[in-house]
């Protein structure tokens, strides 16, 4: 099986890190741990910061737009990432789906919103890896987020380029 299905399903990794540890995690924890991100948000690609990271096949994308339970999963790894970025995840009554800030955001916004931050990295692999397990909706509603941010309370501080990275993840 999968390697990445597999830890979406409940494996340990060889490292005896579950996804459910990470769901459970201190925002110090998701902020010094840098070997967890490629596990939760897989990408297409190989990892250049991690080359023992797993590389998402057409058949494990296929199987996460198929799989309820597996898109939950990410949904939730999602959900404890934008509470360590401050940002939240709403459904409104039209079944449009917004990404906010969240009442945390002022406290939050010091993490990551710094030229050069390696959060930012990480945001543009969440939004590839949303768009490619199936959630573009989520993709969409984040960088829409993102850009709002970059233009209200990130201008001079987050590269046009980043900002440009985002949106091109969020649509690929």
């Amino acid at each position: 099986m999968d390697a990445i299905l597999e830890f979406y399903r409940g494996a340990s990794l060889p490292s005896g890190l579950r996804l459910v540890d990470v769901w459970g995690w201190s925002f110090d924890q998701l902020e010094d741990a840098h070997d967890y991100i490629q596990w939760v948000f897989p990408l297409d690609t190989e990892s250049a910061s991690d080359p023992d990271a797993p590389v998402l096949t057409e058949e494990t994308q296929r199987a996460f737009a198929w799989d309820d339970v597996l898109k939950d999963r990410v949904q939730k790894s999602l959900a404890v990432m934008l509470r360590f970025y401050g940002l939240e995840r709403l459904v409104l009554p039209d079944d449009k789906l917004v990404v906010i800030r969240a009442i945390t955001f002022p406290d939050r916004r010091g993490v990551w919103i710094w030229p050069n931050n390696h959060n930012h990295m990480r945001l543009t692999r969440i939004l590839r890896s949303l768009r490619l397990l199936g959630l573009k909706k989520d993709a969409h509603a984040l960088a829409k987020c993102l850009d709002d941010i970059c233009r209200v309370e990130g201008r001079d501080i987050i590269s046009d380029e980043t900002a440009e990275q985002w949106r091109q993840a969020a649509r690929r």
